[in-house]
């Protein structure tokens, strides 16, 4: 990955909004990359068009010092649900995502389908 593919990179932010974190993430125009840990170090990838849904949540102590949470779900087997936490800029960055994930999904000619089933998993249309 060259540094031109990036998109957004950010750090999660602790105490006082300060980036005293292993946890880096970073945006490509296909991907999200989460890196953790310092001594143990992982990494997962989530690719963009397999983002369904993206919320942006912000406590009080979060908006005081500028930070937001976003929190996607997918359908990667691995992480179903991730969160971007405590970064700056959170409500750009929802919107840079989710503009990302559009993009992606139409370059790719990927569609959602949403089938609604009954609680003991048949389709409520057959």
């Amino acid at each position: 990955m060259n540094k031109k593919d990036i998109i957004w990179k950010d750090r999660k932010r602790t105490i006082f909004g300060l980036p005293l974190s292993f946890t880096v993430y970073t945006l490509t125009g296909e991907k999200i990359l989460i890196d953790t840990g310092f001594l143990n170090q992982k990494q997962d990838e989530i690719m963009l068009f397999r983002i369904t849904d993206i919320t942006l949540t912000r406590t009080l102590g979060q908006r005081i010092f500028g930070l937001g949470t976003v929190h996607c779900c997918s359908a990667d087997k691995t992480s179903p649900e991730f969160d971007l936490k405590n970064i700056k800029n959170s409500s750009e960055v929802k919107e840079l995502l989710s503009s990302e994930v559009f993009r992606e999904r139409k370059e790719n000619r990927v569609s959602s389908r949403e089938i609604l089933y009954d609680d003991d998993g048949h389709d409520d249309n057959y």
